[in-house]
């Protein structure tokens, strides 16, 4: 087992400075691999104690062939691509970047908000066809007598909350935890269940984690919301089931949604996102700035250097 090296198993940034920068530092070594899948992962990762890793599926699988791995650090949030129970068993401390981009997203899914509400981007469209004609935007709402609704109050959920207040007449929440923590925003933010955020919102902003919300916004969900409301995803695409969003836009049962993410990355050719007029796509950009991408990379290391230095770590996600 070599302890004083890490191996980064993937990573699609143009440069690992920052990565290189914490671990000459500490004196310790880091080798990039470009691993795609299992297999990769299981030929090149043997004998690393350490792993920094970004898309390649850390499975049961793969913890059974490499017994000497006992850490992994995601370059992100979400940790969907990491088996955490086959983790835990194979005693591998699991860790995430969660504080890197938050006011980035939060400020993403605020300019998508807003760029709904306001018709941006169609009337943008219009004008360059060569019409200027105001109410080819009809109807547009004021925010101060709209509500929008958080699915998701962490630190995203409760950047974003701040950010639209100024904004929103009213803001509706669900998550489970609220009532425990409920941070900054508990004194104009009312939590509510489900369904009430889904009848009452005029707009819906998305910001838990996929691994307790997959497909949340399904069928039955999107019909229950105003056909004049908005839904917005900055946190994972399998949140929201596709194959029914398309529908309710094609339908007119919504009147419009925004996503940053999708099920699958990059967005198939043939998915039927890409007909629907009444959405707004980026490619998963939100959590970008020159600033925040540093961050990540450099906050990812630094959680390395203390696994390799028996340091407590910052942002353990799975029990050992």
């Amino acid at each position: 087992m070599n302890r004083q090296a890490v191996a980064i198993s993937d990573c699609d940034h143009v440069n690992i400075r920052e990565e290189e920068a914490v671990f000459l530092a500490a004196g310790i070594e880091c080798r990039l691999f470009q691993c795609m899948d299992e297999d990769d992962l299981i030929r090149n990762l043997g004998g690393y104690a350490a792993v920094i890793n970004q898309y390649a599926p850390m499975t049961g699988r793969v913890f059974d062939a490499l017994p000497d791995l006992k850490f992994i650090v995601r370059y992100g949030v979400g940790v969907n691509n990491i088996d955490l129970k086959a983790a835990s068993e194979h005693d591998v401390a699991v860790c995430n970047v969660p504080d890197y981009g938050v006011q980035e997203v939060a400020s993403h899914a605020l300019a998508l908000l807003l760029a709904l509400t306001r018709k941006i981007v169609p009337m943008t469209e219009s004008v360059r066809s060569g019409r200027w004609e105001y109410a080819e935007s009809i109807p547009v709402f004021r925010h101060a007598v709209q509500t929008v609704g958080i699915v998701g109050i962490g630190r995203i959920g409760s950047c974003f909350a701040k950010l639209v207040r100024p904004l929103a007449g009213r803001v509706l929440a669900v998550d489970p935890l609220y009532g425990e923590a409920p941070g900054e925003c508990a004194d104009f933010v009312t939590t509510t269940d489900f369904p009430t955020l889904l009848r009452e919102s005029d707009a819906i902003s998305i910001h838990c984690p996929l691994e307790t919300a997959r497909h949340l916004f399904d069928a039955s969900a999107l019909i229950k919301m105003k056909p004049t409301a908005y839904l917005i995803n900055v946190s994972r695409g399998g949140i929201i089931d596709e194959d029914s969003l398309a529908d309710a836009l094609n339908s007119g049962r919504l009147a419009g949604a925004a996503i940053d993410v999708v099920e699958t990355e990059p967005l198939p050719a043939d998915s039927p996102l890409r007909s629907c007029e009444r959405l707004l796509i980026t490619p998963h950009m939100a959590w970008y700035s020159v600033q925040s991408s540093s961050d990540l990379k450099t906050k990812a290391a630094q959680e390395a250097v203390r696994f390799l230095r028996g340091e407590p770590l910052k942002n353990r996600i799975n029990p050992l």
